[in-house]
């Protein structure tokens, strides 16, 4: 079971408005893993939707524990809004973002995903397999498009 919270966060100046951009056929995905790497993630989507004239969706997924119930997150939503709110101020177009309250990040990140999304995943260097390596080699497997964007 997955809950969803769906807010539109910002559009940039001189970017259509959001009933037209609602129409635009390509949308680029960025899977939130941690505040460093998503802001790298964000930069790329953001300069490939630039170039595309697509919009960026950015997906949450914030994993409940299991002691608590899935309306009750750790993280109050205000707090995650105003976060993701500072995050979509670096993106020169608009930024949908969709927040999961889920159990299993991955499951929740692949069921949502159209099929054949393009979807860019940010991630820390590492010579050895990291999480976030591990999802985007699981999104890839599933059959979307996915850049992995290294964050220092």
């Amino acid at each position: 079971m997955r809950l969803t919270f769906n807010q539109t966060l910002s559009t940039a100046a001189g970017h259509p408005d959001a009933a037209e951009s609602q129409e635009q056929k390509l949308n680029v995905t960025v899977v939130f893993t941690c505040v460093k790497a998503t802001v790298a993630a964000m930069k790329k989507a953001g300069a490939l939707a630039e170039s595309l004239g697509a919009r960026i969706t950015l997906v949450v997924p914030q994993v409940v524990p299991f002691p608590l119930e899935l309306t009750s997150p750790p993280v109050l939503l205000e707090f995650q809004e105003r976060r993701f709110r500072d995050i979509a101020k670096l993106s020169p177009v608009e930024i949908n973002v969709k927040l999961y309250l889920c159990r299993d990040e991955m499951e929740t990140a692949k069921a949502v995903l159209k099929p054949h999304s393009l979807v860019v995943v940010g991630g820390r260097r590492r010579f050895w397999p990291t999480r976030e390596k591990a999802l985007a080699r699981t999104l890839r497997k599933a059959g979307h498009e996915v850049i992995f964007i290294e964050a220092e």
